[in-house]
């Protein structure tokens, strides 16, 4: 839940997670943190039908932690749609999850196999960011 400090602050703000548990959120949360993680990628169908807001350049988001509690306010600075196969090393090592591309691409691909299927000509949004505020010491809102 957002609190309406940050309604009021950052107008029009999307809310979503990161990764698909409370560790690989946690974690990709502390990368975003440390300054490690400035880009992320998500499947087109996510974005579909009622889905997750699509990232839109200029905009500030809310990342939260896996309870829902806000824990980062980011703003989207570049958004493309390509397939899975053509995303290249320099974003994929953006996104700060993996030491190089080879672990990169076998992680995601298998993230996206357990979040709703994958192919390498399936369409990726990726999404390049800046942190604006960390919400660390925020207190969850009830």
């Amino acid at each position: 839940m957002m609190t309406v400090d940050l309604i009021e602050k950052y107008p029009g703000a999307g809310m979503f997670k990161f990764g698909d548990s409370a560790e690989l959120c946690a974690r990709l949360n502390s990368l975003v943190r440390k300054g490690k993680k400035t880009a992320t990628c998500g499947a087109l169908r996510d974005f579909q039908a009622g889905g997750e807001d699509m990232p839109v350049v200029g905009r500030c988001d809310i990342a939260t932690n896996w309870d829902g509690s806000p824990a980062l306010v980011i703003r989207t600075t570049s958004v493309e749609r390509m397939a899975f196969d053509e995303i290249g090393e320099a974003f994929a090592l953006a996104e700060g999850e993996n030491e190089d591309y080879k672990g990169w691409r076998r992680d995601h691909i298998e993230y996206f196999k357990r979040n709703g299927g994958f192919t390498g000509k399936m369409e990726i949004v990726c999404e390049r960011f800046e942190l604006v505020e960390d919400l660390v010491d925020m207190e969850p809102v009830e």
